[in-house]
């Protein structure tokens, strides 16, 4: 049949006329894909139409003869017959490029996209009898450059970062725009590498994806199952004939869906990302389009998964880094508080608090001293979690674990598994660590950490060990700092007397403050002995230099003039044995010493001194009314020449008189700035100093708190006073 005699029909006018001009349709427009239709009149009766036209728009040939309102309606609300109608009534040519419309009948309706010419058509003589209507279909074209802007746009949201998440719901939602009887569902391989998670799926009822969601990879777990072990697309038509559908086809019922097609997303070294799927409300079978569109799209969800991961694994890889430096800033921290405590006990109590809460809520160290373990530090959270090793039970778990750490040397923990202590099955208590205190290839201690909430992890475990390891080196280093001091302090003490004798008449006091931490002996002394004939020896000095040489010279001071006091009555007699002493040995040749030597005698209504100085502090008398007197005697120092000139001065005191004898670690005591408290600030404290009675205690009490004040209670130089007030 020809297609004059398909599609071509002519209106009534002269028949040779027409038939001409459907030939001359007929043979231009007779296959060609270009939209053909000619309108006749006012009425814009349809004259002539190709087969395009009828494809495009509907009807056949027994629409020829219509007006253009009955054959084409659903244009008729677009606008579409008004500009044809003004073409034919203006004689102007209308043209439009990429204009949208909705054709088909009810129920069948698709967007399409149009490039479109309606010309007027003229007779003979040169009048207006028709319209020519000539469109190109441009749908397929805009949905390729709508397709390929939305992809743009999902690549420019990859290469910001968008989250993952808002970039596959754009592309689900493009997808489902495009083609409006899909329905599109991505899934995301589960981090195990054996299940699928739910991605997105705008579309698809809340308790669809909530079933699916974690559904296993492997054979016959429908389509994205079978197409993410298969590493394949899988394509299930009919899902309720399909076997892969045998186990959910109750589910896609209820969901309202009939066909699946699924393409694994895989990444660039082809693992497995996810599942791309596009559904269907029918049974329906994949066009080359959707193929091509489900692949392409594919592509763009695994750059988008991808780079997530690379972003993921990069947060994390910032975590684990910004956690290190935040567990390495605690152990510094604290080791380096810890480090601070010079003394033993203080350095493990310090290491309790640190613990809780950075690490636990409650912390025991426990130390073994002379073969017995004791518990040396505690620290809590709270009273209430203190009250936890009240327990008899918990207490006595505590000490087993504690006693097997410190025989194996080793950590011993528990994190929600079996508890070797049994602490884990005590109420309150949901793990613990216990961690040695180790040094030298000794542990002497441990220290244990109880949670209460969570168990503990590897990470904290490894950060308590740690903690515990510089602890164990910090205190094992105060330990030895603590014994070095109670050293010094025993060896200082046996160069002092253990108390000032009782003197009639006399009122006595002494203060004795080492240098810094005290761990050196240092060289100033002071001492009060009896001698014959109801006298009494006084005396106070300095040795130069402080250690084990201070110590000897010191003793041998102190002996040597013991000794002498006893067998000569002259004070300059017994300071001239003392010198001899330092001088008879020739190595020691930087030994000096500065010293205050004098005889007390009571009278019967005072005091009676003969002092003799050598090299010293001047001794100062306090009278009892306020006023202060210097003794300045010459004398140079002991231990530079042999033989000593000197002679002693004699010094009264009555009721309330003092004298006062201190060392150049007062004198020369330092403030902030540099100052010397300096001999005028000496008298300008005793010239001040206002008790009733006035005590030599009092006295010295007040003297040593004005040094302190002014240059602080650490000094560099030991400190040295002796007080003798008359009564």
């Amino acid at each position: 049949m020809s297609i004059r005699s398909e599609r071509v029909a002519a209106v009534t006018e002269p028949q040779q006329y027409a038939n001409a001009r459907d030939t001359e349709y007929a043979d231009l427009f007779g296959q060609a894909p270009v939209i053909f239709a000619a309108l006749h009149g006012p009425e814009l009766l349809l004259e002539a139409a190709n087969p395009a036209f009828f494809e495009v728009f509907g009807g056949d040939a027994t629409s020829v003869g219509k007006p253009a309102r009955e054959v084409i309606p659903e244009l008729v609300p677009q606008g579409v017959l008004d500009r044809l109608e003004a073409v034919y009534r203006t004689g102007t040519a209308y043209r439009a490029r990429g204009g949208r419309l909705v054709i088909g009948g009810p129920g069948e309706e698709r967007e399409g996209f149009f490039d479109v010419t309606y010309e007027p058509r003229r007779d003979g003589a040169g009048r207006i009898d028709g319209v020519i209507v000539l469109a190109v279909e441009t749908t397929a074209f805009h949905h390729a450059q709508l397709l390929a802007s939305e992809q743009r746009i999902l690549l420019e949201q990859i290469a910001r970062d968008a989250p993952l998440q808002e970039i596959l719901l754009g592309m689900a939602r493009t997808i489902e725009e495009l083609s409006p009887d899909t329905i599109v569902s991505v899934l995301l391989a589960d981090v195990d590498g054996l299940h699928l998670r739910h991605g997105v799926a705008p579309s698809l009822p809340p308790f669809y994806n909530e079933a699916i969601d974690g559904i296993a990879i492997g054979e016959g777990v429908g389509s994205c199952g079978t197409a993410a072990h298969k590493l394949g697309t899988v394509i299930v038509t009919d899902i309720f004939t399909d076997p892969l559908w045998e186990n959910y086809r109750d589910l896609a019922e209820r969901a309202e869906v009939a066909a699946c097609w699924s393409t694994p997303i895989q990444g660039a070294d082809g693992r497995l990302l996810g599942t791309f799927a596009m559904y269907h409300r029918s049974p329906k079978a994949p066009e080359p389009n959707d193929i091509a569109l489900s692949t392409a799209f594919a592509r763009i969800a695994a750059l988008a998964i991808e780079r997530h991961h690379t972003a993921a694994a990069r947060r994390a890889a910032q975590e684990r880094e910004r956690a290190a430096r935040e567990d390495l800033a605690f152990v510094l921290e604290a080791s380096t508080a810890i480090t601070r405590e010079p003394h033993y006990a203080d350095c493990l109590q310090c290491l309790a608090r640190l613990t809780v809460p950075a690490l636990a809520p409650l912390c025991t160290v426990h130390v073994l001293e002379e073969g017995r373990i004791r518990q040396i530090a505690v620290a809590a959270t709270s009273p209430a979690k203190k009250d936890l090793l009240a327990s008899p039970a918990i207490r006595g778990k505590v000490d087993e674990a504690v006693a097997r750490v410190l025989a194996s040397g080793a950590t011993e923990t528990d994190h929600g598994g079996d508890s070797p202590a049994g602490l884990c099955g005590q109420p309150g208590v949901s793990g613990y660590v216990c961690a040695p205190l180790t040094t030298r290839g000794r542990t002497f201690g441990v220290m244990t950490l109880l949670a209460t909430d969570r168990p503990p992890d590897q990470h904290l475990i490894a950060l308590a060990e740690e903690l515990a390891r510089r602890a164990a080196s910090s205190a094992d280093n105060a330990h030895q700092f603590s014994d070095r001091v109670q050293l010094a302090r025993d060896l200082q003490a046996g160069l002092l007397p253990p108390a000032l004798p009782v003197i009639p008449g006399a009122d006595l006091a002494a203060s004795y403050h080492p240098a810094g931490e005290g761990l050196d002996v240092g060289g100033d002394f002071y001492d009060v002995f009896p001698l014959p004939d109801e006298r009494w020896a006084i005396m106070i000095g300095d040795v130069c230099g402080r250690g084990a040489r201070a110590a000897n010279t010191t003793g041998l001071v102190r002996h040597t003039t013991r000794a002498a006091a006893r067998l000569l009555t002259d004070p300059s007699a017994v300071v001239g044995a003392v010198n001899d002493a330092l001088n008879a040995d020739p190595e020691d040749v930087d030994t000096f010493v500065s010293l205050v030597y004098g005889e007390l005698r009571h009278a019967s209504s005072h005091l009676s001194l003969n002092l003799i100085r050598a090299g010293h502090v001047p001794p100062l008398v306090r009278r009892a009314d306020g006023t202060v007197e210097e003794l300045v005697q010459p004398g140079l120092l002991l231990g530079i020449h042999p033989g000593f000139e000197g002679s002693p001065g004699s010094v009264e005191l009555y009721p309330g008189d003092s004298l006062v004898l201190v060392t150049d670690g007062i004198t020369e005591a330092r403030s902030a700035d540099g100052e010397f408290f300096g001999e005028e600030r000496l008298v300008d404290a005793l010239g001040v100093f206002r008790p009733a009675p006035p005590t030599s205690a009092a006295l010295l009490h007040f003297l040593t708190s004005a040094v302190t004040a002014f240059a602080g209670s650490s000094t560099l130089d030991d400190q040295a006073a002796l007080v003798i007030t008359a009564t």
